[in-house]
């Protein structure tokens, strides 16, 4: 294997024009006479379309092929290492889909009876207790639909809560480090923003807390492990402080994967927290589709989380709608089902000692890949980091290289693109997150590609700015791209070594 495995992840790269480029008039798909014993025409017309002026016309290979060379495109974790820090990319296990797809699951509509669905709110009470469990915290709401809503949740409680006392508050503390939907969450809740910065190792220390915390504080937002991969040390003195005055903490739990099992945010001060199990309990994540970002509370808050709620009388379950402090319903239903009996699955397949040595691989995965490379790659917080790592272009400034052209050659590598420019406090950033995931042989062909293109950035800068050369769609002008698409492509030329 030469230049961290590119030849060996070299491929086709198949031409495939637009579904309506393949059209032929008169071709069709499927043979409605044959389905039915019966002429097209007699096919009862609440059965039939309207005919659609331009639909494409193409037969099944045709559509078959579209589709799947579209999808041969993708790269996600289900095909290659998916370093992707700002958002927990793990692995999603095909057991956890069978479960989801059993007919009692899939079938059950959102409507049926309390009385006949038992097996369904079962899954979902233990869930809820697990997750409880899990973070230290009192109790839990499924219904969040992402982990922004489970944000957005969690700060209407906080405002329903000092509400509730007669003082409302005006303001959220919240690191430079946090992320990016924090600000945006309390602002939707009506408060006003007061950025913290953190010391020279990227934490937040108790002392700035202190100094800005005020009887107009509504909560400290704080996401631990921060956005730099590194624990927020002072966290239990953060949260005493915050307390002390009257405030409270409202956690983020999107990096949740570098402590499940190991710590509990309910144990150093957390009041509210959301899990996103599409990052911690490996459901499926991305494309739009459904989410769910459960919300942990301390007893403090239990009255105002979502309603309805569910309740148990002796051995059945209920919806309960009797809560007068509730901040009411977030969403439609009770929830994404489907995400949470995979999350379900996911919890009692691995047990509590699974879920340990999970995170312990997690946190193991992100040091090895930053001990490999830091010597190579600026490091922008020195030492250990927990579940990620992030580096920055500065080594290769004085060869006019960027992030970009490290994350776009990524891809002619084989390698989806880190995060990059993120989190905002480091400049050029790339953060690296590999999960538990991926074995020693995949982070060390990362390793390898990283190295490679090192040396491209020392040996031949203009390589890296016209990469990536191996995908079907090169360098583009993302801005440009995003006002003036153009949706045909033209596959670029075979590229020789």
């Amino acid at each position: 294997m030469s230049d961290g495995g590119r030849e060996k992840n070299a491929g086709l790269l198949l031409d495939e024009p637009l579904i309506f480029e393949r059209s032929r008039t008169g071709c069709v798909g499927a043979d409605v006479a044959a389905c039915g014993g019966e002429a097209a025409a007699d096919v009862p017309a609440e059965l039939l379309r309207e005919p659609i002026e331009g639909f494409p016309e193409v037969s099944e290979p045709d559509v078959l092929r579209h589709f799947l060379r579209l999808s041969q495109w993708n790269f996600g974790a289900a095909t290659t290492f998916y370093p992707l820090g700002s958002c927990t990319m793990k692995y999603n296990p095909l057991a956890n889909e069978v479960a989801a797809r059993l007919p009692g699951f899939a079938a059950l509509h959102p409507l049926t009876p309390d009385d006949m669905a038992q097996g369904a709110l079962r899954l979902m009470w233990e869930l809820q207790e697990m997750l409880a469990e899990i973070s230290g915290m009192d109790a839990v709401s499924l219904q969040p639909a992402a982990g922004a809503q489970g944000e957005l949740t969690g700060m209407k409680m906080v405002r329903a809560y000092h509400e509730d006392r007669g003082d409302a508050r005006t303001t959220v503390l919240i690191p430079a480090s946090a992320h990016g939907t924090n600000p945006a969450s309390a602002a939707l809740c009506g408060y006003e923003v007061q950025q913290l910065e953190g010391n020279r190792l990227g934490v937040v220390e108790a002392d700035v807390v202190r100094q800005a915390m005020t009887d107009r504080v509504a909560a400290v937002m704080i996401t631990n492990p921060n956005t730099l991969g590194i624990f927020e040390r002072e966290i239990a003195q953060v949260a005493e402080i915050v307390h002390e005055r009257g405030g409270l903490v409202y956690l983020d739990g999107a990096n949740f994967n570098a402590l499940m099992g190991v710590a509990k945010p309910g144990r150093f001060g957390a009041d509210v927290m959301q899990f996103n199990l599409h990052k911690t309990f490996s459901t499926p994540h991305g494309g739009g589709g459904p989410g769910a970002g459960p919300v942990g509370v301390r007893e403090v808050l239990e009255p105002y989380l979502p309603a309805p709620r569910l309740v148990r009388d002796g051995d059945v379950l209920r919806w309960n709608d009797d809560r007068p402090k509730s901040i009411g319903r977030m969403r439609s239903f009770h929830g994404n089902f489907g995400m949470f009996v995979r999350a379900f699955a996911y919890i009692k397949a691995l047990g509590s000692d699974g879920l340990m040595r999970a995170t312990a691989m997690a946190v193991l995965n992100a040091n090895y890949i930053r001990a490999r490379l830091e010597k190579t790659y600026h490091l922008a917080v020195p030492g250990l980091c927990m579940h990620e790592c992030v580096f920055s272009d500065k080594h290769l400034e004085r060869q006019g290289v960027k992030t970009l052209d490290v994350a776009k050659r990524l891809l002619d590598y084989g390698f989806y693109a880190p995060t990059i420019y993120f989190p905002l406090v480091v400049s050029g950033a790339l953060m690296v997150e590999p999960t538990e995931s991926e074995s020693r042989e995949t982070l060390e062909q990362f390793i390898a590609a990283m190295e490679a293109i090192a040396r491209e950035a020392a040996d031949n800068p203009d390589l890296l700015h016209d990469a990536p050369t191996r995908t079907p769609v090169g360098r583009l002008d993302e801005a440009k791209a995003a006002r003036n698409p153009v949706l045909r492509w033209h596959p670029p030329d075979p590229v020789s070594d």
